[in-house]
């Protein structure tokens, strides 16, 4: 099922307000071109007070307002904030994760896998359905909520991970100990009925295979769920689900705890919960990165089910922000844009994490600028809705490599994430747009350019599938602790990086952590130095100044080249004798890997080179960030350009049509126009 308008929304929850205002609330919806809300998530016990025992009574009302006023709701399952009452009654639902067993009172504490937690929320979850699937407000389900596995590590999942052992291995604990090397430190298991708390182990590979079967936790509860629902919705109604991502500071990378790809499959329209820095840190990286990850889930667009409005006291918006927030998620893909939540709460643990109306509950600065992009919205119609990208770039990301460098980090503080967004966030920069696909994708002629950041555990048919991809004419970017081990997290015992060596062109078998070293070698001609990370040339000389010498971030590899061409190189005393970047050329393709990390600046002016042998134009319309260019092709086949001025200054960008109609203010502009974009601002061309 699709959507068939933007929809623009808020989480709502009647049974937080301080006082009777649902009528009141529901005007000032209808002003602000609300079409949509999300009720019910979180409120179990409001909805079953006692065991068994249900009240409708704040939903009943919530879906006759909204159903009067034309307003559709997205019902969630209330199954992630279990009631006091079932944990008196059921102790056993509480979590044990590696740290002992949780106790009562925050959201997720409960074992998703546990039979009585299971049996409560079939219960909650068909009465609610038999009670709201029929109601004609009601538009979709979400399932659950930001679900994760919690850390689950108690006695019945130990359990059922030596099963899943057993299947793997065909009942053979020998390859198992083969696959593992358990044989380090006498870990060695002869017997299944021998096996131990995996909670305490050592051994990196039986670790990380935890970590995966708690992720297959979570796929199998969500599928669960989705059938369920699937028995009592109407054909009209979407079930979806809100991903989040791996934090930091903010919505930042693949989440370690759920394996997105797998637990979307079950969903009709997959969804996330994005949420980044405001202010002067407002760069929209975060909404970009999250938005393709989300898209590139089913191959389709999304819904954003929470975005902050005001959120932490340092991320309220700028004036002209919220404005520029709500259109950029639309330029990735997203077909609903949607607020954590309508009015701050006056008490409790997110009392501080403010809605889109203030305690006060009146109009203010934040709710008129929301209400400026809903009337827009009315304005422009569908012109916005079922973006489509034909993106020519994919970055292969995995869950598996991101638990294996958990577990074999080095390099000081820089983990799997930060790589993802050190490529993502400079391609982002230069405006060029990109996919994710999964180490299991099969399907890669249908990009120009792939990207390994990191893909530290990986399954040698992936790395086939990488070889065959540049040989018929591909474009790989590989980074250091890329092709190192087998999916079982074992060392590859050939030279690194395995299968691909010859493809990049390189080989390796020494790495260190930087301390003090500087990079040398490519011509970094358009890059200025004087912000304490290039160095003046110093070598023969004569030596052009424009020959910088750039340091070298974390860790780093010793790379060899080996039939390909070294374009950097370490300026160190020791380290001088290796290489630190190297490009191939490899049957009818390209290849370049990067040994260690370094300023962004200079990543991209190789980037653009290799953008450039993959025949891959960046957006056009704009020199880069702060102004970022974002593209598509609309329900109606038309080619929109989102154009976004990131910057507390005024930015010029030039129109990138022959002809185009901005959808919000409708002049009309020509190829090559200067157009004058406000801080904070943008403008919306539809291709005419």
């Amino acid at each position: 099922m699709k959507t068939n308008k933007m929809l623009y929304g808020v989480a709502y929850y009647d049974e937080y307000m301080p006082y009777e205002r649902l009528g009141k609330d529901v005007e000032m919806m209808k002003r602000a071109g609300i079409n949509v809300v999300r009720i019910a998530e979180s409120t179990w016990s409001t909805l079953e007070p006692s065991d068994g025992e249900f009240n409708f009574y704040h939903i009943d009302r919530v879906l006759k307002a909204m159903g009067d006023a034309g307003i559709g709701v997205i019902v969630g399952t209330p199954t992630y904030a279990v009631p006091a009452w079932m944990v008196k009654k059921y102790p056993d639902i509480m979590v044990t994760t590696r740290d002992g067993r949780k106790t009562y009172g925050a959201r997720q504490i409960m074992d998703i896998t546990n039979k009585d937690y299971l049996s409560c929320c079939e219960r909650v979850i068909r009465t609610l359905m038999e009670h709201v699937a029929g109601h004609p407000a009601v538009i979709g389900f979400q399932i659950d909520n930001e679900t994760k596995h919690f850390g689950t590590s108690g006695a019945n999942v130990q359990a059922e991970f030596v099963e899943y052992l057993k299947n793997k291995f065909e009942g053979d604990v020998e390859k198992m100990n083969e696959a593992y090397g358990l044989n380090y430190w006498s870990n060695a298991i002869h017997d299944w009925s021998d096996f131990p708390d995996v909670n305490g182990t050592i051994n990196g590979s039986l670790g990380a295979e935890l970590e995966k079967f708690q992720r297959s936790l979570v796929t199998r509860f969500l599928s669960w769920q989705a059938d369920i629902v699937r028995e009592y919705k109407k054909e009209n109604q979407f079930i979806t689900h809100n991903f989040d991502f791996g934090w930091k500071g903010g919505s930042y990378g693949v989440q370690p705890d759920v394996n997105h790809y797998d637990a979307s499959q079950c969903l009709d329209i997959a969804g996330c919960d994005i949420y980044h820095p405001s202010q002067s840190n407002l760069t929209g990286a975060e909404i970009s990165f999250c938005g393709d990850l989300t898209r590139s889930l089913k191959g389709d667009n999304y819904l954003v089910l929470e975005t902050q409005a005001q959120g932490f006291v340092d991320w309220v918006p700028y004036n002209g922000q919220l404005r520029e927030l709500a259109f950029s998620h639309m330029a990735s893909g997203a077909d609903m844009v949607e607020y954590w939540h309508w009015h701050s709460i006056h008490n409790s643990f997110e009392t501080y994490w403010k809605g889109l109306l203030s305690h006060d509950m009146g109009e203010n600065r934040l709710y008129n600028e929301a209400a400026s992009v809903g009337n827009d919205l009315n304005r422009i119609g569908d012109h916005l809705v079922h973006l489509k990208k034909n993106n020519q770039i994919a970055f292969m990301v995995s869950n598996e490599a991101l638990t294996a460098l958990n577990w074999f980090r080095s390099g000081g503080n820089v983990d799997y994430n930060d790589v993802v967004r050190w490529l993502y966030d400079s391609l982002y920069e230069m405006n060029y747009e990109c996919d994710f696909i999964f180490p299991q994708e099969e399907n890669l002629s249908r990009y120009r350019a792939i990207i390994l950041p990191a893909l530290y555990s990986v399954p040698e048919s992936a790395l086939i599938r990488l070889r065959e991809f540049v040989r018929n004419g591909g474009t790989l970017i590989g980074t250091f602790k890329s092709c190192f081990t087998d999916e079982n997290v074992k060392v590859y015992s050939d030279s690194q990086p395995h299968i691909l060596s010859e493809c990049f062109g390189t080989v390796y078998d020494e790495f260190t952590v930087a301390k003090d070293v500087y990079l040398t070698g490519y011509n970094f001609a358009n890059i200025n130095e004087g912000q304490g990370v290039f160095k003046s040339a110093k070598n023969a000389a004569g030596q052009a100044k424009t020959m910088a010498f750039l340091k070298a971030e974390g860790f780093m590899e010793c790379l060899r080249p080996y039939g390909g061409q070294a374009i950097l190189r370490y300026d160190h005393d020791n380290w001088g004798q290796y290489a630190a970047a190297v490009k191939n050329n490899y049957g009818m393709g390209h290849t370049y890997y990067f040994g260690c990390m370094f300023d962004k600046k200079a990543l991209k002016v190789i980037l653009k080179e290799a953008m450039n042998q993959a025949g891959i134009m960046a957006n056009a319309g704009s020199e880069g960030f702060p102004v970022i260019v974002k593209r598509g092709v609309n329900a109606y086949g038309k080619n929109v350009a989102y154009i976004f001025n990131y910057s507390d200054r005024e930015q010029t960008a030039v129109c990138p049509f022959m002809q185009a109609r901005e959808l919000i203010s409708g002049f009309m502009g020509q190829y090559g126009n200067v157009i004058k974009l406000p801080k904070w601002g943008f403008v919306i061309l539809e291709e005419v």
